[in-house]
């Protein structure tokens, strides 16, 4: 049966993954407990183990118990797409692990080859939708998969859809315009491009701030949604010292800030695991006061 791109036209939550306090271990079941949460709370679209999810500090077996986990807590009509990615090798396991777990598709993390280059990334997509038997979604986050070789995968019925997280709107509007109908479109830079992205023609968005406030980030999907730009832009300017806080420093405080808030929120997920930046007693404190507001506004929804 061909995957139903509707069920992705909202927002699609990218869940922090839990780690013991030594950060070496995984707490699978935090995150289940977690994601039957969000699912209470409305949240549909889960993407585990991606990008806020530290994707790339956790090894083959913990993206794919992140997957099992997450799969395992919710019921059917909730989407579980895993993260893939790195060499193919690796992105070939976690698929088929992945898909056996229970995923419902699969999304290719953008490259952090050298070199790259449309050629050897055709030979890399060929080879995901050739060998893995789950729809596939990729992640553009720079010039390489160029739009063209994106437009091309897309014709040919090789991708499901794509997120798209490259702020150049003209860009997002031709690439939307000239996109295979089968294909799925969503913003992948989060919730301050969101409501522009969806002018130009993109479903739904991914969510890192989510963790925190899910109902604030579907009442603004379904401002954005409904046409009601006033309402969009009050829970824009609501949410946005959390996506200003988080792209201090080169996007570096990305994860390490919604650790620190989903704490204070009440959920010890425990460390980052280096590379990524830790916080420091100040920047926790200063944390704090800006999400007061933010949590008052979701416990009000709720």
């Amino acid at each position: 049966m061909p995957f139903d791109l509707s069920r992705l036209a909202t927002v699609q939550l990218v869940p922090l993954t839990p780690f013991t306090a030594d950060g070496r271990r995984l707490r699978p079941e935090v995150l289940a407990e977690f994601s039957r949460d969000l699912y209470a709370a409305g949240i549909r679209v889960f993407l585990p183990a991606a990008g806020t999810g530290e994707f790339h500090s956790l090894t083959a077996d913990e993206a794919v118990l992140c997957v099992a986990a997450t799969r395992a807590a919710l019921p059917a009509d909730a989407v579980v797409i895993a993260a893939i990615g790195l060499g193919l090798p690796h992105a070939l396991t976690v698929g088929r692990r992945a898909a056996e777990a229970g995923a419902d598709a699969l999304l290719a993390m953008p490259p952090i080859h050298p070199y790259l280059c449309d050629a050897g990334l055709r030979d890399y997509f060929h080879a995901l939708t050739d060998e893995l038997p789950l729809p596939l979604l990729a992640y553009k986050k720079g010039p390489t998969p160029s739009d063209e070789l994106l437009l091309e995968l897309a014709a040919g019925g090789r991708l499901s859809g794509v997120k798209y997280a490259v702020n150049d709107l003209d860009a997002v509007a031709r690439f939307a315009a000239a996109l295979d109908p089968r294909c799925g479109l969503y913003c992948g830079t989060a919730e301050r491009f969101a409501p522009y992205f969806a002018l130009a023609g993109a479903q739904g968005y991914t969510s890192g701030v989510g963790n925190v406030c899910p109902r604030l980030m579907l009442a603004l999907h379904a401002a954005i949604k409904s046409g009601d730009f006033a309402e969009a832009r009050r829970l824009l300017a609501l949410l946005r010292p959390i996506e200003d806080y988080r792209a201090r420093a080169g996007d570096s405080y990305n994860i390490g800030m919604l650790k620190v808030a989903l704490k204070l929120a009440g959920r010890d997920f425990g460390p980052v695991r280096p590379p990524q930046r830790r916080l420091t007693t100040a920047e926790e404190a200063e944390v704090a006061r800006l999400l007061e507001p933010i949590l008052a506004a979701e416990r009000a929804i709720s």
